[in-house]
């Protein structure tokens, strides 16, 4: 029975011990610098009026190497589905994108921004990189 106990609070401590180095393990990775940083960033206002312009602006990257951008803004509201509004040119630095546009009649809009990388300029398969949050904008 003494043998029992000393091996299995000896293999507990050992568990124990394991799983706190494998923590400080991942905690230290978690820390370390991330070589393919990138995001995308959306404004838009929060309520805008009928018949008046409305201003969405987007900017965003990715350093990953070898790739060029393109930014794509897209709306949705009024019952429609997710359709592009407008695209940035193809950029290897960050790219940016405004879309002005006037609602006709009152409701939810609601934008998001794409960046898509591209493997040459005339790409015809584009790979989604990041999408930003959504931003609804109320129209009264």
């Amino acid at each position: 029975m003494t043998r029992t106990k000393k091996t299995g609070v000896k293999a507990r401590g050992g568990r124990v011990a394991a799983i706190g180095a494998l923590g400080l393990a991942s905690a230290a990775l978690a820390a370390g610098p991330a070589f393919a940083k990138g995001g995308v960033d959306i404004a838009a206002p929060h309520t805008a009026q009928v018949g008046k312009t409305i201003t969405v602006k987007a900017h965003g990257g990715d350093d990953s190497a070898g790739y060029l951008h393109q930014l794509c803004l897209e709306e949705k509201g009024f019952g429609e589905g997710w359709h592009q509004e407008n695209c940035s040119a193809a950029a290897e630095g960050d790219a940016r994108v405004t879309a002005h546009g006037t609602s006709a009649r009152r409701g939810d809009l609601q934008f998001r921004a794409v960046l898509y990388g591209l493997t040459g300029p005339h790409d015809q398969k584009p790979v989604r990189l990041h999408a930003s949050d959504v931003v609804t904008v109320h129209v009264r």
